[in-house]
C-alpha cells in the first residue's frame, strides 16, 4: 500500500520517484534504468500501428467490450483506473458505461493520442489521461475498479502485471474490483511442420558461416574458425531455442491441455507471477504422430469480485482456434528432433518459467519431461530449454 493516505483535494499527477532515472525490478534485488526499460519495452506501444494491431483483435475487443457493457453496474457512478490505457479505448468504454471518473494512465507518448480520442468522443469531463508510469502516479482518490489489458505472450511475458498489482495495492478500495479478475495458463503437446523449417533454417545459417569462414581465410588471411562454436550457440538459441509465435489449429493439439498456473488478480502477489513451476501429466489423444513440441496460451475471466460478482461473466481465451484467433496467438516450443508417439502414451514432466536475468520482461523456460509408452516403456528424461523473447 502507499505509505501516505491520498489527498482527496489534490490534483492527479506524478510523484517524485525514490531513485531518479531508475525503477525497482521486483524480485531482482536491484534497479533498472528507466530509459533502458522504455527503449526495450514501452516505446513499441507509442506507435499507432501497434495500437491498431491490438484494436483490430476482435476476440480481445469483444471480450473487454462485453465485460464492461454487460456489467454496467460495476461502472455506473464509479471511479475507474485504467492501467496502461494505450489508445484510451478501455477508459472511453468505462466512461460510456457510466463511470463518474476515469483515470487513464499511459507511460508513453500514446497518451497524447488517447487525450485526442477522449476529447473527440466528448468525454473530457470524465476521463483524465495521465502520462507516466503507474509507479510514479499520484491519484487524488481511491478507485472502485481497475481495468487493464496487461497480458503478454503466454500471459507472463512483459511482466506488466507487476504494475497492475502496484496499482491495486496503492489505489483500489477494499471493496474494489479487478478487470479481468482471474487468469490461467495452459500447456499442450503439438505437431507442427515448423520443426523441420526451423531446423533447415539453422542448418543453412551454419552452412553460410562455414562458407564465410573459408572465404575469410582464403581472401583475407584470417582464421575465423575459433568463433565457430560461439556462432553455433548463438544460432541454435535463435532458431531452435527461442519460442515461436503461432496461431495453431485445434487439430495440431495432440494431447489433453492442462492448466499449469491460475491466479486471482485481486490477491496475487509477485511470487505468483515472477516464476512458474508446475508438474504435468498429459495423455496423448492422437497417434501415431510426431510430438513436435509444446504450445502455451492463456485465458482470463471477468467475474467481478467475491463480494460483487459479475452479472454476466465473460471469458477471453487465446487457445488454438480456426476462426477466433488473437494477436497473442500461442507460444510454441519446438523439440529437435521430434518424438514418435502413439495414442495411449503419456507425457509427464515439469515446467519452470523464470524471468531473464538480462531483462525482467522476458522469460527463460525449462521443460523436464519423459514419455510413458502405452506398452510400459519409459523413455529417458529430457531437459529442453527455451527463451520467450
Amino acid at each position: 500500500m502507499n505509505g501516505t493516505a491520498p489527498n482527496v483535494g489534490a490534483v492527479s499527477g506524478l510523484r517524485s520517484p525514490g531513485a531518479p532515472g531508475s525503477i525497482v525490478v521486483p524480485g531482482k534485488g536491484g534497479v533498472m534504468d528507466k530509459g533502458a526499460d522504455y527503449a526495450n519495452y514501452f516505446c513499441t506501444y507509442a506507435f499507432l500501428y501497434h495500437q491498431k494491431e491490438m484494436l483490430s483483435d476482435r476476440v480481445r475487443m469483444n471480450a473487454y467490450f462485453s465485460a464492461i457493457f454487460k456489467n454496467k453496474d460495476h461502472f455506473k457512478g464509479k471511479i475507474v483506473l485504467d492501467v496502461g490505457t494505450g489508445s484510451g479505448i478501455l477508459a472511453i468504454w468505462a466512461a460510456q458505461a457510466g463511470a463518474r471518473k476515469v483515470y487513464a494512465v499511459e507511460a508513453t507518448k500514446m497518451a497524447e493520442h488517447a487525450r485526442q480520442l477522449v476529447v473527440g468522443n466528448g468525454l473530457a469531463g470524465v476521463v483524465e489521461v495521465i502520462e507516466g508510469s503507474i509507479e510514479d502516479v499520484e491519484l487524488p482518490e481511491k478507485v472502485d475498479v481497475i481495468i487493464s489489458e496487461w497480458m503478454g505472450y503466454f500471459l507472463v511475458r512483459e511482466s506488466m502485471f507487476d504494475s497492475v498489482m502496484h496499482a491495486r495495492d496503492c489505489w483500489l478500495k477494499p471493496t474494489g474490483i479487478m478487470y479481468p479478475s482471474q487468469a490461467c495458463m495452459w500447456l499442450a503437446p503439438v505437431r507442427s511442420g515448423l520443426v523441420d523449417i526451423k531446423m533447415k533454417d539453422y542448418q543453412n545459417a551454419m552452412a553460410d558461416w562455414d562458407g564465410f569462414a573459408e572465404d575469410a581465410l582464403e581472401f583475407y588471411g584470417v582464421d575465423m574458425s575459433i568463433l565457430t562454436k560461439s556462432y553455433l550457440d548463438e544460432q541454435r538459441r535463435y532458431y531452435l531455442q527461442t519460442s515461436l509465435w503461432n496461431n495453431l489449429y485445434p487439430n495440431q493439439i495432440i494431447g489433453t491441455p492442462v492448466a499449469i498456473k491460475e491466479f486471482d488478480c485481486h490477491t496475487a502477489i509477485l511470487e505468483d507471477v515472477a516464476s512458474v513451476h508446475s508438474a504435468f501429466r498429459i495423455p496423448f489423444t492422437a497417434g501415431p504422430t510426431k510430438f513436435c513440441g509444446f504450445a502455451g496460451w492463456f485465458d482470463v475471466h471477468f467475474r467481478g469480485s467475491q463480494n460483487n460478482p459479475a452479472i454476466n461473466e465473460v471469458h477471453l481465451t487465446t487457445a488454438p482456434s480456426v476462426h477466433n484467433t488473437t494477436h497473442w496467438g500461442q507460444q510454441v516450443f519446438l523439440l529437435h528432433p521430434p518424438l514418435d508417439v502413439n495414442l495411449g502414451d503419456v507425457l509427464e514432466g515439469t515446467l519452470d518459467i523464470t524471468r531473464s536475468k538480462d531483462n525482467h520482461r522476458l522469460m527463460d523456460v525449462k521443460f523436464t519431461h519423459n514419455l510413458k509408452k502405452a506398452g510400459g516403456e519409459v523413455t529417458p528424461t529430457m531437459i529442453s530449454r527455451f527463451y520467450i523473447e
